[in-house]
């Protein structure tokens, strides 16, 4: 396998990478040559220790993704958990996924927390995953998922007066191989409802699936994640770019290993 560096993250066009700490050791980032990172929330177990987390403050602008109605991260009751991290550190303001909540959790208020967070938090991102106009009316970077209608919705922002900054994150996969796209993305791709919907009942969503499977497979992989060579990778993101994307965050979804030279 062709190994990749950090300078090839920029050709890419790559502003910042993220990291989930349940798929990598995340101090393994310091060896990439990228400015801006950002964690991952995959539960209360799995947040790393301050201890990691200054020592990536230490080199690049690091963030902390922080669900708002997750204990340790409510800003209307237990905060515990914005007080254990370094002060270097910036958030990702989110609702949160209810994999990683409580039953108790999921059914807070997210409209209060995120206003009170974005309150307490210097230049935060909020994620607008699920509560688009609430995270555009508290304000902060606009942080969204690539999808089908990205730049639609970035143009729609722009035209409207919008100037504040825009993230998007996008699972990323540098390969010429289809095989290796979908074996690392169809799943993630084969989530979003529109696939879902258009997907043959039971049908695998890696390198397996085949007839119109692999069709709504091969197309959604590219829709919803930056998959490709480095050149092809590096025109989706200038395009972003051009539209108003101020930050173009990939997730490796194939790990560290092939970007750490």
């Amino acid at each position: 396998m062709t190994t990749l560096t950090g300078a090839t993250l920029a050709a890419a066009g790559i502003d910042a990478v993220a990291l989930k700490p349940t798929e990598v050791d995340v101090s393994r980032a310091t060896a990439l040559d990228i400015e801006t990172l950002a964690i991952d929330y995959e539960g209360a177990a799995h947040v790393p220790e301050p201890d990691t987390i200054e020592q990536l403050a230490s080199t690049t602008d690091v963030r902390v993704t922080a669900p708002v109605r997750a204990d340790g991260f409510d800003p209307l009751g237990d905060d515990s958990g914005f007080d254990a991290l370094p002060a270097g550190a910036g958030h990702v303001l989110v609702a949160g996924h209810s994999a990683y909540l409580s039953a108790d959790e999921a059914e807070r208020a997210v409209a209060p927390r995120l206003r009170a967070a974005v309150d307490d938090t210097s230049d935060p991102w909020v994620g607008t995953e699920g509560i688009e106009r609430l995270a555009l009316a508290v304000g902060g970077t606009q942080y969204e998922l690539l999808s089908r209608t990205t730049v639609r919705d970035v143009r729609t922002l722009r035209t409207a007066g919008f100037d504040g900054s825009i993230a998007v994150y996008a699972p990323l996969v540098l390969s010429d191989s289809e095989d290796a796209m979908l074996d690392a993305v169809g799943d993630y791709a084969a989530r979003r409802g529109p696939v879902r919907n258009a997907l043959p009942e039971g049908a695998p969503t890696d390198s397996r699936a085949t007839g119109r499977a692999r069709d709504v497979l091969k197309q959604a992989i590219r829709d919803y994640a930056l998959v490709g060579s480095v050149e092809t990778v590096a025109e989706r993101t200038e395009r972003l770019h051009d539209i108003g994307v101020d930050t173009v965050v990939g997730y490796p979804a194939r790990g560290l290993g092939p970007f750490l030279s």
